[in-house]
Order: C-alpha cells, then structure tokens, then sequence
C-alpha cells in the first residue's frame, strides 16, 4: 500500500497529531530566538504584565536557543535586578573589559547595550533602553563607564538607536571643544561614589532633548590648597576677588570666579590680551611708600590713570585675580627672592605692595636694615611679621660676575666674568622661591660691543659677539642652579625679557613715549621674539632642573603706554627741565602697573605648582 493509503482512520488521526505538535514547537522555537526584535506592548496595554511574565519565566529557555543568533554586550550599571539571564557576560555588575563596536546595523539585530533588565538594558543611574528596530530610543544622558574607566556617553533622551560608539578598548570618542584650551579626549569616570575634582563638560547630545539626568555643562572648579607651613598642615583655600568690576570689561574682559587649576596647567598663560576691568589696580597708586621715585609716575605728576586698569587675560584659560591673603599664607615661613637686574627691582616692589595693601598694621611690613631706597648696588628684604616671610631682592644685572682687571699704573679695566656666578648667590640659594632675570645690561653699549669686556679665567677676549657672551654667562648660571639648588625645597622662575618701547632714539639718544596713551592693539606692530630668549629657552631645557619660564615678553610689548617716559623723577635738573622730554624712561614700568600682572601670572604658577605636588 501507498502512501499510507491503506492506513484506517484512527491512524491517520494520530499520525496527523504527531505532525501538529512537531509545527508547534517549531514555531514555540523559533519565537524564543527572534521575540527581542519584535515590537513590545505599550506599557499601558493591559497584556504587559502578561507578556514580561512570559519572558521572565522562559528566559533559560530563550538563552539557549538564541545563543547563535545573537549575542549581548554587558556595561556595569547602578540598578539592581534579579539574576541576570546567564547570556549577559560579566554578570549582573561586571563592566565589559572587551567590547566591539555596536553600530545601528547592530541594534536592528537586536543588539542590548548594558544587559541587566530583562526588558532591554538598564544604562548608569538611567531608565531601561528598549531597543526597537533600529528606531528611536529612549535612553538615559548619564555616562556609564566601560572597561577602563572612560566615560561613554549615551544618547540623550530620543535619537537614533545607538548615536555614540563604543570602542574596543572602552575609550570615548574624542569631543570636539576649543582647542586652544587643548582638552584631552578622555574624561574621568563618574562612578557611582566617585568625586569628581576636574573640570568637564556634560556629554554632548547625539540628538535634541534634555533629560532629568542631564549634568550641568558649566565646569566644576578644582579646589585650590596649599598647606601651610607653621606646623599644622591645613588647607587653605584660594579666596574670591576683594572687589567686584565696577565697569564693563573691553576685549572680553571681565572678573571670572571660577578657575581650573589642571587648565592652568595646561595652558599658555602669555598669550593672550588685555582687557579693561576698572577693579585695578591691585593697590591705590600712591599708597605704597616702598615703590622707587622712578616708578611712582602718580607722586611724579602723570594724571591719566586707564594704563593702570587692565589686566591680562590668557587665550586659553582663566587666572585668578592675585589673592595677597593668599599668598601671604602659602608663602608663610618662606623666602620668595628675586634676582637681577632694576626690571626685576621693578617687578618686586610691585609684588610688596600688592602684599603690603592686605596687612591691616602696615607697621608690620618692613625693610629689615631700615632701607627706604632700592637702587644702590646690595640687596634688600621685605618682612611680612604676621606671616614670618620674606620678599628680597638681589641685585645681579648680569647673573655672573662684573670684575675688575688690575693694569699698570694702579689703573683698573672692568670686565665681565662669564664663567662665573655672582657673588651673593650663596645667600639665596636655599630661598623657596627664586625669580631670577637678566636682559636689558646686555643691550648697552659696552655689552653689545663686546670689545675688550668678556673674560673667562685668564682671557680676556679683545671681542666676544654678545649673543655668544650671553649664552655663556646663561650656562655658568644653569650650572650652577644644577649643582647648588634643591629642587625638592627650592621653585626656580625665570623672568624674560621686557619690551622697551623708544620712538626716535634710544634710552641715552633721546628716544621717547610720553605721547603714548594706548596699548599696541595690532599684533603686527609686536617686535620679533628677541633672539636673546631663544637662547634663554634653549639653556633652560638643557638644565637637570625644573625651571618655569615667565615668558612676559609679548604680553609687555603690547603695553607702550605704561612706562615712566617723563614722569620719572619729581625734581628735575635745570638742564631735564629745559627739555624733559630728552630724558625719558621707556624701560621700566610705572606703578602701579604692568608688573602687578607678571606677579599674577607668577601667583597662577605657584597655585599649579603647590597644587601638582601634592598631587604627586
């Protein structure tokens, strides 16, 4: 018989029901493997409950029959479930330590990113992310953090399925900011207890909407410390500007509160502009007995007062407006000395009065040998009682030694002795804070002749180009520092160059600014980097020590106006009042003044330096 023809009736019935049960455990298969890309119910249907229940209980079942079908990733997630199906890798809280790419083709396939709810995924500290098809998904905007800790963002609220890629080794995408401020691509994790202490912005959005979760885009400020140094070890926190701006800043300017010192770091605090902020100066002009006759331009008659209302303001990060509290506190037991020539006399009496207008009993604030005048050759320290610091000078134009050449006759020939350092270096040496300079000597015209002036042992050379000279007497220096300087105990800052601004001649030729009233506003009308710094530069990057290069040469060549020109000195000669305007100083810088903002960026470097090494 064929066919089963001859079969009777109650064999046909069972062979029949045999084929209906073998179908309908096809079918039961096949919709254990594929039911993740079917469409869910609306979670208001009523069957919901129904189906998610029918999920849950077949969910060993569906393991093993879509374990070839499909496969899900698993992301570490604050949420707690119950036990994850065994499909999700890592288990309930494991982060992935290596994942692939997930593209949209991948979530059209069903594709679960996080793999801890049983209805789709659960992201960080967010709701489930269901996705269907391909299409829009609701997701949350928290970051979660992927094998090595680098934050992933997710897509905020409504997009396509997947916006952000998620790498191979966990990193994020780099984010796209302003580059001059030279962010990194990579943030810190935001952990579920983890502090967060650097400043970031919120994730960017793959698509429009917010979320409740969304992180505030402004930054969060790194908390500015230092210990201080009479036996307790308390932090002492950066205060915030004394004084609000009265007017509306030019060029961008402005008072800003907030600053991060890991940006300070990072950025290139000389380039810049200035910019207008009627809260300067630092100190009233005229309240500052220890400022030299020759850079109080206020006590000499100069009435014009908008040179001393800007400050500087870097391209790619915030400095904080110099706090003298401060200061006072970090540089408290410590000697902070400068050392060179009168541009750097210039740039310490501007720090002591800066100092000096914090102090309530101004009688607490003395030169300690009772000197009232700073241009005579030696040195000269400022006491700061309450705070047992000092701020000194040392005079040393040339950093090396000036000397003298015994000739016939009892005559004497001066020299300058390249190969060795000057003499009071030993008395600064063990100082915490040392700015050294040198710069403007070395434009004189002996020094620029270089005939029968250089000497090193023995020699004296009958000419010496002054670049040559210069790079000489730079290596005896660094030398030196390398072999007599702590860097453990010791910061070492070296000032460069300050632009003068002579029109007509030179300081001794009847050169001239008293006509200026405006900063250079055109970057074209900036002299070149003086070749002098390029061997500054090139000296210090061969030293074994650290050295912060106070590169101030740009932002002072912006400043014409700022100079003493004639209001230089009160009493002047018969011969200076004929003609005042033959004596001009073009050099130095009036106070209050220019230098207060080289002693704000100097504040901005210690606050990163202090701050780096206690984070070492």
């Amino acid at each position: 018989m064929k066919g089963g023809a001859g079969l009777g009736p109650g064999a046909r019935r069972a062979r029949l029901c045999i084929y209906g049960v073998a179908l309908a455990f096809a079918l039961f298969a096949a919709f254990l493997a594929f039911a993740p890309s079917l469409p869910a119910p609306s979670p208001s249907s009523t069957s919901t409950a129904w189906f998610d229940g029918f999920l849950a209980s077949a969910s060993p079942y569906r393991a093993k029959a879509g374990a070839g079908v499909r496969g899900d990733i698993s992301a570490s997630g604050n949420a707690t479930t119950s036990a994850p199906p065994n499909d999700h890798v890592g288990g309930g809280r494991g982060a992935r330590s290596n994942s692939t790419g997930i593209t949209g083709a991948d979530a059209k396939a069903g594709v679960t990113i996080g793999g801890l709810a049983q209805n789709g995924t659960m992201a960080t500290a967010g709701a489930p992310i269901r996705i269907i098809n391909g299409s829009g998904a609701n997701a949350s905007s928290a970051e979660a953090p992927t094998g090595n800790n680098t934050a992933v963002p997710y897509i905020n609220q409504t997009g396509s399925a997947v916006s952000a890629a998620m790498h191979g080794n966990g990193d994020a995408p780099p984010r796209r900011g302003d580059p001059s401020k030279k962010r990194t691509a990579q943030d810190s994790a935001a952990g579920s207890n983890q502090k967060q202490s650097t400043s970031r912005a919120a994730a960017a959005p793959a698509a429009g909407g917010s979320s409740n979760s969304t992180r505030n885009p402004q930054k969060e400020t790194t908390a500015i410390s230092s210990q201080r140094s009479a036996g307790n070890s308390s932090a002492v926190p950066v205060m915030g500007n004394v004084r609000p701006a009265k007017g509306a800043a030019i060029a961008g300017g402005g008072q800003n509160k907030e600053y991060s010192i890991e940006e300070m770091g990072r950025c290139d605090m000389f380039y810049g502009n200035w910019v207008r902020d009627d809260s300067y100066p630092l100190y009233p002009q005229g309240s500052c007995p220890h400022v030299d006759e020759s850079f109080n331009c206020y006590l000499n008659g100069r009435l014009d007062k908008d040179y001393q209302r800007l400050r500087w303001q870097p391209s790619g990060c915030s400095i904080p407006r110099l706090n003298p509290t401060d200061m006072l506190e970090r540089l408290r037991g410590k000697r902070l000395v400068f050392v060179g020539d009168s541009l750097n006399r210039n740039m310490w009496e501007s720090l002591v009065c800066i100092l000096r207008n914090s102090i309530k009993d101004k009688r607490k604030v003395f030169e300690v040998s009772g000197n009232h005048k700073f241009r005579a050759e030696g040195s000269y320290s400022f006491l700061f009682q309450d705070y047992n610091c000092t701020v000194e000078f040392f005079r040393s134009p040339f950093l090396v030694q000036e000397w003298e050449v015994p000739l016939k006759h009892g005559k004497s020939k001066e020299t300058l002795r390249l190969d060795k350092i000057d003499r009071s270096s030993s008395r600064y040496k063990n100082a915490d804070i040392i700015v050294f300079n040198t710069g403007h000597w070395w434009t004189h015209e002996k020094t620029s002749l270089g005939k029968d002036y250089y000497q090193e042992g023995d020699q004296v050379y009958s000419e010496l180009n002054v670049h040559d000279a210069y790079r000489r007497a730079l290596n005896t220096w660094a030398k030196w520092v390398d072999s007599n300087v702590n860097p453990k105990k010791t910061t070492v800052f070296f000032r460069g160059y300050s632009a003068s601004h002579f029109s007509g001649g030179q300081w001794n030729s009847g050169g001239s600014c008293d006509k200026e009233t405006e900063p250079i506003t055109n970057e074209q009308y900036l002299i070149p980097y003086p070749q002098k710094m390029s061997i500054l530069e090139e000296v210090l990057h061969g030293m074994k020590t650290p050295v912060a290069y106070l590169n101030i040469t740009r932002m002072t060549d912006y400043r014409k106006e700022g100079h003493p020109s004639i209001y230089r000195k009160q009493k002047l000669s018969e011969e200076e009042r004929k003609a005042p305007e033959l004596y001009q100083d073009c050099s130095h810088w009036c106070l209050p003044g220019v230098p207060d903002s080289w002693n704000e960026v100097l504040y901005a470097k210690i606050l990163v330096k202090q701050h780096q090494m206690l984070h070492q």
